[in-house]
């Protein structure tokens, strides 16, 4: 296509929602206030915003960042304008959630979410110890839009269910997760995967978000 055709087609689209997809792995935040993003997926603005690096839980959110680093992982971002957000091409999902609505998302796959949402970052005590990467994970509630992102285009499960921990996005805010060991698949494959260690969820009215990746850090 010729320049002028070009521009054209990838100029951001008119529109008056908070949080709106320019495509399928590029958020536009119409900003007027603030948000909270993870820290790092700023790709460009417009109009004059500001970022300061953000932590949460207080003084526990403080020892997680030293212990952890995951304490560190969003940013504030104040000001108004458009804000364009993405993660290393992965896809963008937007959810909004009602007064009270909760949700537990692994922090690696927080996008932004409105400042009207309550958020904190705690530890997965039922499954302390196991090698998910998801140990921490960011606590959302409602009111308010959220943005998540994912490899692939998910697919909600009804719980009780069990998934891979690699592959495990996001649940409802009314069930927790517990650890599960298959010990006879972890020695038929020689290293620990998402066959052998699965994180299981109970109850009859929850959900769980599952990505069709999975998401393994190069040192497991």
């Amino acid at each position: 296509m010729d320049l002028d055709e070009f521009i054209n087609t990838h100029t951001p689209k008119e529109g008056g929602e908070a949080f709106e997809r320019e495509n399928s792995k590029l958020l536009d935040v119409s900003l007027d206030g603030s948000v909270i993003a993870k820290a790092g997926s700023m790709v460009g603005y417009t109009g004059d915003i500001s970022f300061e690096r953000k932590s949460a839980g207080g003084l526990t959110g403080m020892l997680k960042k030293k212990v952890t680093g995951e304490g560190a992982v969003m940013m504030q971002a104040t000001g108004s304008g458009h804000l364009y957000l993405a993660d290393q091409g992965k896809e963008v999902q937007i959810l909004e959630l009602d007064a009270g609505e909760e949700l537990s998302v692994n922090g690696n796959d927080v996008l932004a979410f409105e400042e009207s949402v309550s958020w904190d970052i705690k530890m997965l005590s039922s499954i302390a110890g196991a090698k998910t990467g998801g140990l921490f994970n960011v606590f959302l509630e409602g009111p308010g839009h959220v943005a998540i992102t994912t490899h692939g285009e998910p697919i909600v499960l009804p719980t009780p269910v069990s998934t891979d921990p690699h592959a495990t996005v996001a649940w409802s805010g009314n069930v927790t997760p517990s650890s599960k060991r298959d010990i006879n698949i972890k020695g038929l494959l020689g290293r620990s995967s998402g066959e052998s260690y699965q994180l299981h969820f109970d109850g009859t009215d929850g959900f769980v978000i599952v990505q069709p990746f999975e998401e393994v850090s190069p040192s497991q």
